[in-house]
């Protein structure tokens, strides 16, 4: 039997600066980090398209979902933007400001932050991948972890397996599982965010696939109230819609959607346009047809596709008329494909290809000073396995640094 002072499981992001932090704070405990992966970190590898977007310029509560955004800024302004910046100078890694406010390393490389972070912590702890925890006891004063491995006991435990996105990198939900067992609860659902949306197998908009472009995406309740808007580029695919509008749009789709049928979500493929001041424009517009100033505002292709669904079978074509001879309702139904056409949702890829996961653990079981439990002393929380996630921009990561750090200062 292996005895350690702390056991952290999970060596993802947050594991790992838990790992750091608690080594920082006191180097003569002994600390084991566990992971179930054999290549620890290929999350932080995959991140940012293999660049890792380690945090974004401007972080704040309102970037974030799930949780209460009070309860959520409690937790970032004890280990904000600046502190990161510094954090990953200290370990060889200078971060570059992008024009979208996101901060990348300077070699472009995830490689250089996983190194860096895996470099720093195996100075204060000992690293075991693949080892898979099965299951965690409380026995009083220490736990006993047990796997495919020799029972670990451990003073105290730092739970950061992370949620069940991307699966194929070790986050299977399992953490959820041992964190139900200690008495903790889980938020009602949990489901993928950050997620590709897929549409209708036959549906026009997959004939789009490869065009990327800026769109504003509007969420909409039964009543007509917005409830989100998003702007930002999207990329139509073979299966649907992608890209950075898309997925930061899609947890506020998907968790709508699951209380309301009636939620609408509409793309506006002019984001400088609002409905009544192209509808007021097109009324007056005497030179142009509808295909002559759409092929100055759309890909061409698109173009196309839109007006054949608009005027398909019409005789003669609208499209060749000037758009203040088209009658009222086909100016109307242009306005409206234009800048507020409704997207027929048929699902979303899954946490197969979410990059976070919405739901977990819930904050007001822990201490947030902390991150400690209020339930099962010497158990401590960080990073995804908890009811927070992000917009897209580098967020999620800024949530695990801050996360990482409080459980590992305070384990």
């Amino acid at each position: 039997m292996t005895r350690a002072d702390i056991a952290i499981v999970g060596a993802g992001a947050a594991g790992l600066m838990a790992a750091i932090w608690a080594g920082r704070t006191n180097p003569n405990r002994k600390i084991i980090l566990l992971d179930g992966a054999e290549k620890i970190g290929r999350k932080i590898l995959i991140a940012g398209g293999g660049r890792c977007n380690v945090t974004h310029y401007v972080v704040d509560e309102q970037a974030y979902a799930g949780a209460s955004r009070n309860a959520i800024k409690k937790v970032l302004r004890q280990f904000d933007v600046e502190q990161t910046v510094k954090f990953f100078s200290q370990i060889g890694v200078k971060l570059k400001r992008e024009e979208t406010g996101k901060l990348f390393p300077t070699t472009d490389q995830a490689k250089t932050v996983l190194d860096a972070l895996l470099r720093e912590a195996k100075r204060f702890s000992t690293i075991l991948s693949g080892h898979r925890v099965d299951e965690i006891i409380d026995k009083g004063h220490q736990f006993e972890i047990t796997g495919n491995f020799d029972t670990i006991q451990a003073t105290k435990v730092v739970l950061a397996t992370g949620g069940k996105s991307i699966p194929k990198t070790g986050s299977d939900g399992r953490g959820y599982e041992m964190a139900q067992s200690l008495g903790h609860t889980l938020t009602p659902r949990i489901f993928p965010a950050l997620v590709p949306l897929t549409v209708p197998r036959n549906h026009w908009l997959r004939d789009l696939k490869g065009i990327t472009l800026p769109v504003r995406l509007e969420l909409w309740g039964p009543t007509g109230k917005l409830l989100e808007s998003f702007e930002n580029s999207m990329l139509c695919t073979h299966f649907g819609l992608s890209g950075p509008a898309v997925l930061d749009i899609s947890r506020y789709y998907l968790d709508a959607a699951a209380h309301d049928p009636d939620i609408k979500l509409t793309i506006n493929w002019l984001p400088q346009w609002e409905y009544d001041q192209l509808a007021g424009m097109f009324k007056k517009e005497r030179e142009k047809t509808a295909l002559q100033w759409m092929r100055g505002q759309l890909p061409e292709r698109m173009v196309k596709t839109l007006l054949s669904q608009l005027f398909e079978s019409a005789e003669p074509n609208p499209a060749n008329l000037a758009i203040n001879q088209l009658s009222k309702s086909d100016r109307q139904r242009l306005a409206k494909m234009l800048v507020r056409f409704e997207v027929p949702v048929a699902g979303d890829r899954g946490f197969d290809f979410a990059e976070v996961t919405a739901g977990g653990i819930p904050l007001k079981e822990l201490r947030l000073s902390t991150m400690s439990s209020r339930i099962c002393p010497n158990l401590h929380f960080c990073g995804e396995i908890l009811n927070v996630d992000g917009r897209i921009g580098g967020f999620n990561f800024q949530w695990a640094w801050s996360s990482g750090y409080l459980a590992g200062i305070s384990v």
